[in-house]
């Protein structure tokens, strides 16, 4: 299918048109556009795959986890983010049949995880991640996010208290603890092998 439609007046509208009638492939939307998300790397792709897995393990069925295929609308622009991993609540699954975007009218998901692209902290992708997409999902109220990070060789697991992510990293043989998730059984460094 061509996509003909260059821009939309307003998120609502964007929400509004048909799925069909939209590109293929990831795109978050921009001040009334559609920027093309670029495909991640293999290993990035590689360690959602695997946190999914883990996930899946200790019972979270598969239809609530996300990799790279959950739209969520957030505060500021881009308007719209694809999270690496996205857990969803049985509500969810309802609310997101037509269409898989969770907007702001909707409950939050229960996970979001991005796996940090490489870089230093003067790259944007380090931006993004670190900062931008930390105040937007608090703003929306996940409770939990996590920042895989390979270069820096740690996860950093956010609980969202009184608006704002509460940080704890692992490093190595350390013990993820997810307050959401406390069943899993992960280390940093098994993780970051995936």
């Amino acid at each position: 299918m061509t996509f003909t439609k260059a821009r939309f007046a307003s998120f609502e509208e964007y929400l509004m048109a048909d799925v069909s009638d939209l590109p293929e492939g990831r795109c978050e939307y921009l001040d009334g556009e559609l920027v093309p998300v670029m495909a991640e790397s293999i290993g990035n792709g590689s360690l959602a795959i695997f946190i999914q897995l883990a996930l899946i393990a200790i019972g979270v069925s598969f239809k609530l986890i996300r990799p790279h295929s959950c739209e969520v609308e957030v505060p500021g622009q881009p308007q719209s983010r694809i999270p690496d991993l996205t857990v969803l609540d049985d509500i969810h699954l309802t609310l997101l049949k037509k269409r898989a975007t969770i907007t702001r009218k909707m409950p939050p998901p229960r996970l979001i995880v991005e796996v940090v692209s490489p870089g230093n902290e003067s790259k944007p992708n380090y931006i993004r991640d670190y900062q931008d997409k930390r105040s937007q999902y608090a703003a929306i109220g996940v409770p939990e996010y996590w920042l895989v990070d390979p270069d820096r060789e740690w996860v950093m697991v956010g609980s969202l208290v009184s608006g704002a992510y509460q940080f704890q990293t692992f490093q190595g043989g350390a013990a993820i603890v997810s307050p959401t998730f406390p069943e899993l059984k992960l280390t940093a460094a098994i993780v970051l092998e995936a």
